[in-house]
């Protein structure tokens, strides 16, 4: 497969990285190191599939002129739209021109999260109660110097987009009945630390995610009828440990498992292959993981907004 990165950014290079032998172009309309500006400049038999690391307000037209030719398409997230009609629309030109259009959550390729799936699957914790998350990196003044990220939303759309995609990973269907329960601007214009949640979904869910923890850190926890589950941070800040510890009773001291990882992180490489596959074909584009997203994102953005006075 023929690929082009459009967006030379940060994203952009990784990408082009792990695309490997598979890169055959760059696009970006300043950065020199391209060799287009545009991507109605590159020819368009030329290539198969584009990896898109653009900004949010860019994405809807590039991708209809993408998906439109046919080129399948690995999108950074999230995959923002002014209305579910928008996201719709892609889908069905996406269909008919037997193209995919993936929304990139590469976390869902981390080995805990894995494996903390398969755990959940397997009903070994019983009924779960409870879930909380937390996501945090010490981003702030960078995304306070770069106009387009430090606006609307904030950390919400950023990481809060991360989490949610991992609590529909995990736990499948869930009802939009998410609530802001905190958002600060501590040091940005946009909000840089957010906390919401559902207190109808099952588990009840906490989700708390910043941009003001000076050493970037993920942490979860998983209450269960017959024990716990526990992640501790990600192998791109390992060592990232699993552990699980299975309810004694009435009361006691749980037997505990740890699982620790030292490595490189390796979603980038398995999310690219992932969509290598979804790319072959028969397959077809499902938005409805987007469709989702977007809807929760916007009314908690505007919840969000509201606590601020913005």
């Amino acid at each position: 497969m023929k690929v082009i990165v459009v967006g030379l950014g940060v994203q952009g290079r990784k990408r082009r990285h792990f695309a490997g032998n598979d890169f055959v172009a760059s696009v970006d309309p300043v950065n020199k190191d391209a060799q287009y500006q545009s991507v109605e400049d590159v020819p368009v038999d030329s290539y198969d599939a584009a990896l898109l690391c653009v900004p949010d307000d860019a994405k809807l037209e590039l991708l209809e002129y993408l998906l439109s030719r046919g080129k399948h398409v690995l999108v950074e997230k999230p995959l923002w739209a002014p209305s579910d009609k928008d996201i719709l629309h892609l889908q069905d030109i996406a269909r008919r021109n037997k193209a995919i259009c993936q929304t990139a959550y590469n976390h869902r390729f981390e080995p805990h999260y894995v494996r903390m799936r398969d755990l959940i699957s397997s009903g070994d914790l019983g009924a779960l109660y409870r879930c909380r998350m937390f996501y945090g990196n010490g981003t702030a003044r960078l995304v306070r110097n770069s106009p387009w990220r430090d606006q609307g939303a904030g950390v919400l759309s950023d990481l809060g987009s991360h989490l949610l995609d991992t609590a529909r990973f995990w736990f499948d269907d869930l009802s939009q009945d998410f609530k802001m329960i905190s958002a600060n601007c501590f040091e940005n214009q946009a909000p840089d630390h957010v906390v919401f949640g559902s207190e109808t979904t099952r588990p009840t869910i906490e989700l708390e995610m910043t941009l003001l923890n000076w050493r970037n850190h993920f942490t979860c926890d998983i209450f269960g009828e017959n024990g716990s589950a526990h992640i501790t941070s990600l192998c791109k800040w390992g060592p990232s440990s699993f552990i699980t510890r299975r309810r004694v009773l009435p009361s006691g001291r749980p037997p505990e498992e740890v699982i620790t990882l030292t490595q490189e992180d390796p979603t980038w490489e398995l999310e690219y292959e992932n969509f290598k596959t979804l790319c072959a074909p028969g397959q077809e584009t499902d938005l409805s993981n987007d469709l989702w997203l977007n809807r929760l994102m916007q009314r908690l953005s505007e919840q969000a907004l509201t606590k601020l006075g913005q």
